[in-house]
């Protein structure tokens, strides 16, 4: 099977509103089953749909920062995107290529992140529900939208962020982390380059990625360009992303 491979980056309302464009119209047969690997920049931060903001992330922190930060269309927990130091990616399909089950089409996304970081041979463990540990340690997340028969994941990989940043941006609940058994976020987070020892670099990862997803979906990739039409939908949905209705939603 022949998927679209998106390789791009913008800013982090930019991104949110190129996901939620590709989920709009590939419900509407407009859009092919499609895997984007893109990084933020500058670096910003997202959050789930479901979380409270002054919950998630330091907002105090952020605005002194001059760092960006959205809310998700999709669930989960706080990201810090670190232009220098993560990649993110997203992948836009028919449920039917992937699972009904919710559960199984994390697994079987995630296992393109878990593939990926086998090729610079450390060993990656997929966790139920939309996390990959290495030695442990939570190395990537996702996070899930569904339409009535499409799907959109999206996610993580840190290959150098910034801890101390991310651990500054941001927040945590006590009760979430004594259940880790941890007394900070950078107890409970690690990178490629923590665990190689060196910086991979932004295009092994990508490279990684793709052959990891390749793999994953059992696909083929072709290199495209966003059409006129996706990027027409953006443009109108990026307001929304900037906007504080929906920033503050929660």
């Amino acid at each position: 099977m022949k998927w679209r491979l998106i390789i791009d980056e913008g800013d982090v309302y930019w991104d949110m509103a190129v996901d939620e464009a590709m989920l709009l119209l590939h419900e509407e047969g407009l859009t092919p089953n499609t895997l984007r690997i893109y990084v933020i920049k500058p670096s910003g931060v997202t959050f789930g749909y479901f979380q409270r903001i002054h919950d998630a992330i330091n907002i105090d922190y952020l605005d002194s920062m001059k760092i960006d930060y959205t809310r998700r269309l999709t669930g989960g927990g706080a990201v810090y995107h670190d232009m220098n130091g993560e990649i993110t990616y997203s992948v836009v399909a028919d449920i039917d290529d992937i699972s009904w089950d919710i559960l199984e089409s994390y697994r079987i996304i995630c296992q393109g992140i878990v593939y990926a970081i086998e090729e610079f041979g450390l060993k990656a463990q997929y966790k139920p529900i939309n996390d990959v540990l290495v030695n442990g340690k939570k190395i990537s997340g996702s996070a899930q939208a569904r339409k009535k028969r499409s799907l959109l994941q999206h996610g993580t990989l840190m290959y150098n962020t910034d801890l101390d940043i991310l651990a500054k941006t941001i927040r945590v609940p006590k009760e979430k982390m004594l259940a880790h058994g941890i007394k900070s976020i950078r107890e409970r987070v690690t990178t490629l380059a923590l665990e190689l020892g060196y910086n991979p670099g932004y295009r092994r990862v990508i490279n990684a990625l793709i052959n990891g997803f390749k793999k994953a979906l059992d696909i083929e990739l072709e290199r495209q360009k966003l059409t006129p039409m996706e990027i027409r939908y953006a443009k109108r949905l990026v307001g929304k992303y900037r906007s504080r209705e929906w920033i503050y939603k929660r």
